[in-house]
């Protein structure tokens, strides 16, 4: 999912390596306190590789399912449970369904992840009481537009499979059998967190560019989300086709509207760039018709107490990247004095309002790295210092720290706050994709360092239980990926002595699952140098 750019462009920085120190609090402690901010929801909150007990009450009970899928360090999650969990009336709400709190790190979960087909943090899912899948809710549209889709969901009967062939199954102008509420429920689906439960990645497109057609013109809120989600993912997606012409014409009418802008903010604040790029070619008039009308709009945004803190920074963190569009990667960025002072100012007041510590996990490393990408870079280290000893995990921040010490060519302290950061990590899930992502930080900045860089993937191999449960999900991904970079990195076969002996220590761990269980595949691959997976 696309929430803020920062935790969209920080997994690419997930590094670290040293042993855990002892005093590190357990993976149990930390879910504990995460969960304790939301004490007022009973939630469940499985420890195994399976959810069976929790369908059998739903069924007994005749309540559906809310099942939510984060991780402690996940700002995105952090900002869940500082606006919508922490409501009164989601936490009424609650009695009415059963709230299922799954950690990434807990027991089993990752297996969990794969069957249910969640990946991004946060996913949040309603089912039915027999289990079935009703429909996913949006995470990075805001609190009130989030409880308005669940309660939705919970009034519906009809999983959200069944009201997409129904809709589609509709003539174009027609007289719909659709209920409002069934093409909110479509309009508001979560697409990103999707997995292909509803359609291939590649009918995703051209659905939703059908369904916006389809959808009654009364219900021009639907209609236009339809249509803006269809310009997103088609910008991303080198084989989809819009009519460019069109969707120009829509978005310059929804940046004209402010009520309008204001539905769809999530949108057009943390999809700016694609969706300028999906719609217009570069130095054209199009482009800066539009570009001015979506700075107007982000300035109005960046300003709408309505909107939750992380939101008003996207905004600005949005007007950024406009800022760059036209500029080649290798250019040296620059920026306006009146855009940095914006961005001065928007990091200032997040960190000064943000008072509930889980709201903070979220919009301090944002802050910050916007405060980075306008050239602040002392100013964006001296806010991340001073959050460490106060933060939900701190080792998060540690990444923003270390991209900061890359920006500068500062290797060596790029490399220790990565270390750093993996020292502190918490939770096996956690550990895993740290570890992993500083191994690749190692390949990156020290390739030559090959006694650092088989420490490192030795301490990750090494933390690794032999267990079915661990490669799957993120886990499996996490692995395969190292495995690849190491493959690449002794692509001349300088270090094959050092892969041979970390082949061998993984192999130890594989032979300890069952035989015929996918998970020892899984393993026994994952250092597999064909592997193209990442």
């Amino acid at each position: 999912m696309k929430h803020i750019a920062v935790f969209i462009a920080l997994p690419a920085l997930f590094v670290a390596c040293s042993k855990a120190p002892e005093t590190a609090p357990s993976a149990a402690q930390t879910q504990s306190n995460a969960v304790a901010h939301t004490s007022s929801i009973e939630w469940v909150k499985p420890d195994g590789a399976s959810l069976d007990a929790v369908f059998a009450k739903a069924k007994a009970d005749n309540k559906p399912v809310f099942l939510y899928w984060g991780a402690v360090w996940c700002p995105p999650c952090n900002q869940i449970k500082a606006t919508v969990f922490n409501r009164p009336d989601f936490v009424a709400g609650s009695k009415a369904f059963i709230p299922v709190y799954l950690d990434g790190d807990t027991p089993g979960a990752q297996k969990l992840g794969t069957q249910f087909k969640v990946r991004g943090y946060p996913t949040t899912i309603l089912f039915k009481p027999d289990g079935t899948e009703l429909t996913r809710l949006p995470g990075e549209v805001d609190a009130a537009q989030f409880m308005q889709v669940l309660k939705l969901g919970l009034a519906s009967t009809q999983p959200i499979k069944e009201t997409l062939l129904a809709a589609m199954a509709e003539p174009a102008g027609g007289q719909s059998l659709l209920s409002a509420d069934a093409w909110r429920l479509l309009a508001f689906y979560s697409w990103d967190t999707d997995e292909a439960q509803l359609l291939p990645k590649s009918e995703l497109v051209p659905t939703l560019v059908q369904l916006a057609k389809k959808c009654p013109t009364q219900y021009e809120e639907a209609a236009t989300r339809l249509g803006l989600r269809a310009l997103v993912l088609a910008a991303g997606d080198k084989a989809a086709s819009v009519d460019k012409i069109a969707g120009q014409a829509m978005l310059m009418k929804i940046l004209g509207d402010e009520p309008r802008a204001r539905q769809n903010a999530d949108i057009l604040a943390y999809y700016t760039n694609e969706l300028v790029n999906g719609l217009t070619t570069a130095g054209s008039p199009e482009r800066t018709q539009l570009v001015t009308a979506l700075n107007t709009a982000l300035d109005r945004l960046s300003g709408d107490s309505s909107l939750s803190k992380a939101d008003q920074l996207g905004a600005v963190q949005a007007k950024v990247g406009l800022a760059q569009i036209e500029k080649t990667k290798d250019a040296k960025p620059t920026w306006s004095a009146d855009l940095v002072a914006q961005a001065q100012a928007a990091a200032l007041k997040a960190d000064q309002t943000a008072t509930d510590r889980y709201e903070r996990q979220a919009v301090i490393p944002s802050a910050a790295h916007l405060l980075s990408e306008v050239g602040l870079v002392d100013a964006s280290d001296a806010m991340l210092k001073a959050e460490l000893p106060k933060a939900v995990s701190s080792y998060y921040h540690m990444l923003v720290l270390s991209s900061n010490a890359k920006r500068r060519g500062d290797k060596l302290a790029a490399l220790d706050w990565s270390e750093k950061a993996y020292a502190g990590s918490v939770g096996p899930a956690t550990r895993l994709q740290w570890g992993s992502g500083y191994v690749a930080k190692l390949i990156e900045m020290a390739p030559q360092d090959s006694a650092r860089i088989e420490k490192a993937a030795s301490q990750v191999i090494g933390e690794l239980e032999a267990a079915p449960e661990t490669f799957y999900e993120r886990n499996r991904r996490s692995l395969e990926k190292m495995g690849a970079q190491i493959h690449t990195w002794n692509a001349d076969g300088k270090y094959t002595a050092v892969v041979q002996k970390l082949s061998t220590q993984l192999k130890g761990v594989c032979e300890k699952l069952p035989e015929a269980d996918p998970a020892r595949a899984a393993c026994t691959g994952a250092f597999d140098k064909r592997s193209k997976k990442a």
